[in-house]
């Protein structure tokens, strides 16, 4: 969300999933949407079905770069580098929207500056992708009258996320892929509602519709509404808490709906920092390992089937949520129990009898959902925001604006990024000599608190994923048991071959924690501007261990 805050001023993807049907290149960069985002692949498959050209950039081949016209396989965390080397082709090659890029964008010679080391040739050094390979994306995406950039925690989840997310937003803005129907950029989000979550202000710097907690108009219509007074500074971030509970600046911790003491990179000292906390409260409805170490756990009606309100998705759409059954004995609703807490803390004005209640306050603060009433929601099937009035909607698409005749209705240009490269921060070495990258498989979610609940033969547990090659250079067979150590920890799992994988990379999940815990693994290097973990890029050794025959294991997919 910062990236796109930054150049756009919010954090939304700017088009709709109908739009990649009706495009003519689809980039996705760092998102194996097959199985991460699988209804979101069914319309990229019907865009190519249509005649849209596929583009797929990733360290492994994956079930969606099975469906590419080609496949950049990139060495792990060289995506600014690429980017930057497809942006000098396109300028070097003349084939940038110039009237564009003069009329709606900013920064543009500092940008070029930027990107004109990057030749194709140092860029294939750099990133092991082959240059024919780079000058063909770039032709296709600048030649498209139209073109869709997506990715995900592909791009994100490293030390520099947000300028990796930058650096593609560049390749948009000197295309003019934006603002209009069937060009767009989209961050396909990790979860269900992260969008949503984001919108009612969940992030330390901005209030409800991503108004900006510094703006003292905006703060102080918020402070009339709450009788209250809100600083007018900005919050921490997750890693920020961490850092300042560890400081023991923080010394209680309220946690809903998270799993940190598994889903936190480096997890062993995550789980140490928890422990030291004076008090920590858990909501949530199921008792993860973080309630296990709580103080005081609060069994909530989370489901999506025991509650009402919203959820709002990657492409900005907002949807009524019904309850359908009623929750176990004990379990209350999310707003029930923060409105009985205020209550007990002094502040019996609290009264939000249903979530209707709440959604008109939030109505009435935050101008994006202001014609978004319930009513509409149900009528229409879903609305995307902005939505500022009752009888209006907005185009699918956003910043519309950027193509206005008159500079004057133009409004906020949209920068471009000149932001550097930086290789990963675990940086490999004889001890360490494998890239362990993180993912997420079809059969499973998250850290497995909601998919490893209930019995299923599709969840069948984690493996290490190595290409074969390398398995035979350490004299290790398929499914065998080996110990598979970083700088910070060491654990035993079973070995999956993968011929989609790459000599030197490996591939695991952090769905199966109880069992295999990975972040036991992962660096806690952190993105300055978001505290995003590197969850992508840790150096590891494999290790045969000597041990029965008996220790071969059942794999994934088996």
């Amino acid at each position: 969300m910062v990236g796109l805050a930054t150049v756009f001023g919010a954090g939304g993807g700017t088009s709709s999933y109908r739009e990649i049907e009706d495009t003519d290149v689809i980039v996705l960069w760092g998102s194996n949407a097959r199985f991460a985002h699988p209804i979101f692949f069914h319309h990229v498959l019907t865009g190519i079905r249509n005649g849209a050209k596929l583009f797929v950039v990733d360290p492994r081949r994956t079930a969606s770069a099975r469906w590419a016209d080609r496949w950049l396989g990139l060495h792990v965390g060289s995506d600014i580098a690429l980017a930057h080397a497809i942006g000098r082709e396109i300028i070097a090659a003349g084939l940038y929207h110039r009237a564009f890029v003069e009329g709606s964008t900013t920064g543009f010679d500092e940008y070029r500056a930027a990107v004109d080391p990057w030749t194709l040739e140092r860029a294939e050094a750099v990133t092991g992708v082959p240059a024919d390979a780079i000058r063909e994306l770039a032709h296709a995406f600048a030649n498209a009258d139209r073109a869709q950039m997506c990715w995900t925690l592909g791009i994100t989840e490293h030390h520099n996320g947000v300028d990796n997310v930058l650096s593609l937003i560049n390749l948009n803005l000197l295309c003019g892929h934006v603002g209009r129907y069937g060009a767009g950029i989209n961050p396909l989000r990790g979860q269900n509602n992260v969008q949503g979550g984001g919108d009612m202000g969940a992030i330390p710097n901005k209030l409800s519709g991503f108004q900006d907690i510094l703006d003292d108009d905006a703060r102080h219509k918020f402070e009339g509404a709450w009788n209250c007074t809100i600083p007018p500074h900005h919050g921490k971030h997750l890693t920020q808490m961490f850092e300042s509970m560890e400081r023991k600046e923080i010394r209680a911790l309220y946690v809903i709906g998270e799993n940190p003491a598994q889903s936190e990179a480096d997890s062993g000292h995550a789980i140490h920092i928890l422990e030291g906390l004076e008090h920590m409260v858990v909501q949530d409805i199921f008792l993860t390992k973080t309630a296990e170490l709580a103080d005081v756990v609060l069994p909530a009606t989370a489901a999506w089937c025991e509650t009402e309100g919203t959820v709002t998705n990657s492409e900005r759409r907002v949807q009524r949520v019904r309850k359908a059954i009623d929750p176990p004995v004990g379990a209350r609703d999310d707003t029930a129990i923060i409105v009985e807490l205020a209550h007990r803390m002094g502040h019996p004005e609290w009264d939000y009898p249903d979530s209707e209640t709440i959604w008109n306050e939030l109505r009435s603060l935050s101008p994006m959902h202001a014609g978004m009433s319930y009513g509409r929601l149900e009528e229409h099937g879903g609305i995307q925001w902005p939505c500022p009035s009752n009888d209006t909607f907005e185009p699918s698409f956003l910043h519309g604006r950027l193509w206005a005749e008159n500079l004057a209705d133009r409004g906020r240009l949209a920068p471009f990024s000149p932001v550097p490269w930086a290789g990963p921060v675990d940086l490999l070495s004889d001890e360490f000599p494998i890239r362990l990258t993180t993912g997420r498989r079809l059969d499973s979610y998250n850290t497995g608190v909601q998919s490893g609940a209930i019995a299923s033969p599709l969840r069948q547990g984690e493996t290490l994923d190595l290409n074969p090659d390398d398995a035979m250079r350490l004299g290790i067979d398929e499914h065998e048991l080996v110990l598979v150590s970083s700088r910070r920890g060491s654990i035993k799992a079973p070995v999956r071959f993968d011929s989609h994988l790459r000599p030197g990379l490996a591939f695991m999940t952090f769905h199966f924690p109880d069992e295999i815990d990975v972040n036991v693994l992962t660096i806690e290097a952190n993105d300055p501007k978001s505290g995003t973990a590197e969850f992508k890029a840790s150096a590891i050794r494999v290790e045969k261990l000597q041990a029965p025959a008996d220790t071969h294991l059942p794999v994934a997919g088996q």
